[in-house]
């Protein structure tokens, strides 16, 4: 009897829960990462066109409203593409035409005045508290000349590869002009094309998210643009002021480089605070540097907040995060792709989890309107629960 009760009695399992649930979504992260990892190295291998496209992507969402309008107007949808993409290079070729000829002309004052400072510096060092002799001083120029003497080899190794770089550069614009042109031309049926490959269940929800997705897109591109106005306009004005030297050009790189959310306008800011210190001193470097700081601040706590995360909705720690892993991954490429990446993946997920876009049409998603990157949803969306939702959109 105590046998036949042994036998009736149930089996405990050996293996703790806490250990089988840590098992099983342990080699389920392994898996994911090495996805991940793969996709990684896909894209890496073929950086040279992912690249170019993905920037065609962002220049297309950028545009493709002036198409919409010019086809409200009646314009045949070819021609509006067609006078959008002339417009724009004639206005990027007369930006760039006019920071280059600003830089030329402003490169003689500003080597005047870097051997000023240099003058200046070496008056010091031999005046100053450290009594530096004249002998000591051109030991320390020979040795920078040795240096160079040393490294000439490195150095022009490095300028062919600079050559070979400009000439993939040209190559991979001429991509980026080619896929911007069939982006807004037959971008709508490119889309529908790639939707097929989705089965039909789930093709509409599919095709809400990937209309939302752009419409984030979109909304990125604007306030990312808005905010690179107001960065460059206030650091040029302020070097401007201050006759800091090629202060046009250092605008255009504060407006370029902007579009790194972040990171880019410190290092554009860094550079004109350099040139300030080089051509007119100290306090001349110590006010533009406020200046700098002060631009940032407005864009760090009104600018980015009011403008980029109502457009795509995105914690300023995940921007930060997205922007250091896009850099390490793949440079400044990376760097300047990661938060649309991220705005564009955000948008995809908050659709395909929002009940509400159960039972939204795919035709009643306009992705030129900012409003359309996302559903408002309690728990996806932290201003959804703000008061300033209950008056409806």
């Amino acid at each position: 009897m105590m046998t036949d009760r042994g036998d009736t009695s149930p089996t405990r399992d050996p293996i703790p829960s806490a250990l089988r649930v840590s098992a099983a979504l342990g080699w389920r992260f392994l898996v994911v990462v090495a996805s991940l990892y793969v996709v990684g190295v896909i894209f890496g291998r073929l950086a040279s066109l992912v690249v170019p496209l993905a920037i065609a992507l962002l220049l297309a969402a950028l545009l493709a409203p002036a198409v919409g309008f010019l086809m409200a107007k009646r314009f045949p949808r070819g021609l509006a593409t067609f006078v959008v993409l002339v417009g724009g290079l004639a206005v990027l070729g007369g930006l760039l035409t006019f920071v280059v000829v600003t830089f030329v002309n402003g490169v003689p004052d500003l080597a005047a005045q870097l051997a000023r400072s240099i003058d200046a510096v070496s008056g010091w060092l031999v005046n100053g508290p450290l009594q530096l002799s004249e002998s000591q001083l051109r030991e320390f120029a020979d040795r920078i000349v040795k240096t160079l003497q040393d490294n000439q080899t490195g150095i022009t190794t490095s300028a062919l590869t600079t050559a070979a770089t400009v000439g993939e550069t040209l190559v991979e614009m001429l991509l980026v002009l080619f896929a911007l042109a069939f982006f807004l031309y037959d971008g709508p049926r490119i889309w529908q094309f790639l939707i097929r490959v989705v089965p039909g269940g789930p093709r509409r929800r599919v095709d809400v998210a990937g209309r939302r997705s752009l419409a984030a897109l979109v909304s990125y591109v604007r306030a990312t643009g808005a905010v690179a106005v107001v960065d460059a306009l206030g650091i040029g004005i302020g070097l401007a002021v201050l006759k800091v030297p090629l202060a046009v050009p250092l605008a255009a790189l504060v407006f370029i480089s902007a579009f790194v959310p972040i990171f880019g306008a410190v290092v554009a800011g860094g550079v004109a605070v350099l040139i300030a210190l080089v051509a007119n001193g100290p306090v001349t470097a110590a006010i533009a540097l406020i200046i700098v700081v002060a631009v940032n601040q407005l864009e760090s706590h009104v600018l980015q907040p009011f403008l980029l995360g109502r457009a795509v909705k995105l914690h300023p720690l995940a921007v930060v995060l997205a922007i250091a892993s896009g850099l390490l991954v793949a440079g400044i490429a990376g760097a300047l792709l990661a938060v649309p990446l991220l705005a564009v993946l955000n948008s995809a997920i908050r659709s395909l989890l929002s009940e509400a876009d159960e039972q939204v049409a795919p035709a009643d998603v306009h992705t030129s309107e900012p409003e359309e990157s996302g559903p408002d949803e309690p728990g996806l969306d932290t201003e959804a629960d703000e008061p300033r939702t209950g008056a409806g959109r």
